[in-house]
C-alpha cells in the first residue's frame, strides 16, 4: 500500500473542510481531503449565509457564483408563533468604509458544498471522495490516516504533519475527534429539512417558527425553492408521530408545525414537496474543543450553535478561516512541528472570542423558542417593539464581520 504525504489532511468536505482546504492550498500548502459522501447531496441545514460572509466568499473566489445561484436577498426577520406574526428589519452589516455589503441569501447545500469543494480541488487540494477515514494514528512527527473507498473498498494511507477534523458532530465514529454514540434522552433534538415549491412566504423574509418542543426557520433558497428546516425534541417528535398516524417522521413534524403555527400553515398551504424529507441527529449544540497535539477541529466538530440563529454555515466557514490565518502566519514553524501548541492556543482564543458568544446567544434563543409560555410572555413586547427581533438577529452574529484578521493571527505576524 502506497502512502501519500501532505502538509495538512482534512477530514470532511463540507463548508468548513472545503474552506480550510482552499485557503491552505492557496497559501502553498499541500492538502489532502477525505469526504465520505458523493456530491451533490442534500444536508439538514437552514442554508442561509449572512452578508458578513461575503468578504470571505470573495477571498475564496466563489462570491460571484454564490450570488448567481442563491435565492433572493433576505432583508426582513420575523417570528411566527401561534396566530401571531411579528416582522422587523434584518440588521445590515457594515464594511470598513461604512457602507452596507448587501443582504444574506440562501443556497442549498447540494450546490454550495459542491461549489466550495470543486474550488478547493482547482486550487490544488487532492480530494478522496467518496472515501471514509477509518483510523488516525499519531506517529510522533505527524499523523497517518487509513482511508477506505466507500465504492470499491480500496484502501490508502495518507500522511500529514497536521490534521483538520471537519467531519461535523452528529455521527459517531472511530476517530479520536469523533464522539461515542450518546445515550438517548427525551430532550434530544432531531433536525429535519425539506424543500418546497409554490410557497406563499414573502421573498425577503426569513421567519423563526416557534412551536411546542421545537423551532424552525423558512427561507427562499435557489431555483424557486423554499427551505424549511427545524429541530424538535425527541419526546415531542414521538407525540407528533402518534398523532399523525402512519406517515413518515418529516410529515408528522410538518403537521405539528402547521397545527401550532397559523402563519406557517398559510405560507405552506399550497406547496409541493420537492425530493424528500431529510433528517439528522440527535443534535448536541455546545462548545467542544479546538484541538489536541497536531489535530485541529473546525465547524461543528469544534462547537455547534443551535440552528435557531441560521448561522451554522457561516460559523463553520469562519472557524476554518480563523484556523488557517493562524497556521499560515507561521507556516514554516508549524510544518516543522515547533509551534503547533502555540498556534493551537492562538486559534482556540480567536475561536472563543469570535464564535463562542454566538453559541451562547443561540442557546438562549432556542430554549426560549421551544417554550410556548415564554414566547407568549414576550409577544406583547415584540409587537410593541419589533426592533427587538433586529437586535436578536444582531446578537446572533448577523453583523459580525468575517473580513478582519483575528487578533491572534495579527500577533503572529507582528
Amino acid at each position: 500500500m502506497t502512502t501519500s504525504t501532505f502538509d495538512a489532511l482534512i477530514i470532511g468536505g463540507g463548508p468548513a473542510g472545503a474552506t480550510a482546504a482552499l485557503l491552505l492550498a492557496k497559501a502553498g500548502w499541500s492538502v489532502g481531503l477525505v469526504e465520505k459522501a458523493k456530491f451533490p447531496r442534500g444536508k439538514v441545514c437552514g442554508e442561509f449565509l449572512s452578508a458578513t460572509n461575503l468578504p470571505l466568499l470573495r477571498r475564496l473566489g466563489v462570491a460571484e457564483s454564490f450570488l448567481e445561484q442563491a435565492g433572493p436577498a433576505v432583508s426582513q426577520v420575523g417570528l411566527f408563533s401561534g396566530n401571531h406574526v411579528v416582522t422587523s428589519d434584518m440588521p445590515r452589516p457594515r464594511t470598513r468604509d461604512g457602507m452596507g455589503d448587501g443582504w444574506g441569501r440562501a443556497l442549498g447545500r447540494d450546490h454550495l458544498d459542491t461549489l466550495l469543494l470543486e474550488q478547493a480541488a482547482s486550487a490544488g487540494a487532492t480530494v478522496w471522495q467518496p472515501w471514509s477515514a477509518v483510523e488516525l494514528v499519531n506517529t510522533g512527527t505527524g499523523y497517518l490516516c487509513h482511508a477506505v473507498s466507500r465504492e470499491s473498498g480500496q484502501s490508502s494511507e495518507l500522511s500529514a504533519r497536521i490534521v483538520i477534523a471537519a467531519h461535523g458532530s452528529w455521527e459517531p465514529g472511530p476517530l479520536p475527534t469523533q464522539s461515542a454514540r450518546p445515550v438517548s434522552r427525551p430532550s434530544d433534538l432531531f433536525g429535519f429539512k425539506a424543500h418546497f415549491l409554490d410557497s406563499r412566504l414573502p421573498a425577503d423574509l426569513m421567519p423563526l417558527l416557534a412551536f411546542p418542543g421545537g423551532y424552525a426557520g423558512m427561507v427562499h433558497s435557489d431555483h424557486g425553492r423554499v427551505s424549511l428546516s427545524c429541530c424538535i425534541r425527541r419526546d415531542q417528535l414521538e407525540s407528533a408521530r402518534r398523532r399523525a398516524g402512519p406517515v413518515k417522521a418529516g410529515e408528522a413534524v410538518l403537521a405539528h408545525i402547521k397545527q401550532s403555527c397559523h402563519a406557517a400553515r398559510e405560507a405552506l398551504a399550497c406547496v409541493r414537496l420537492q425530493d424528500q424529507w431529510l433528517s439528522a441527529g440527535p443534535i448536541r449544540p455546545g462548545i467542544r474543543r479546538c484541538g489536541f497535539d497536531g489535530v485541529f477541529l473546525v465547524g461543528n466538530a469544534a462547537g455547534e450553535a443551535h440552528p435557531v440563529v441560521a448561522e451554522g454555515i457561516g460559523m463553520a466557514m469562519q472557524s476554518a478561516w480563523l484556523l488557517c490565518e493562524c497556521l499560515t502566519a507561521r507556516s514554516v514553524d508549524v510544518l516543522s512541528g515547533r509551534v503547533i501548541d502555540a498556534v493551537r492556543g492562538d486559534y482556540s482564543a480567536a475561536w472563543r472570542r469570535t464564535l463562542a458568544p454566538r453559541i451562547h446567544a443561540a442557546a438562549l434563543i432556542a430554549h426560549w423558542a421551544m417554550r410556548p409560555a415564554a414566547v407568549a410572555c414576550a409577544l406583547p413586547l415584540l409587537r410593541l417593539f419589533p426592533s427587538v427581533l433586529t437586535a436578536g438577529a444582531r446578537l446572533s452574529g448577523k453583523t459580525t464581520s468575517a473580513n478582519r484578521p483575528p487578533v491572534a493571527a495579527r500577533s503572529l505576524t507582528s
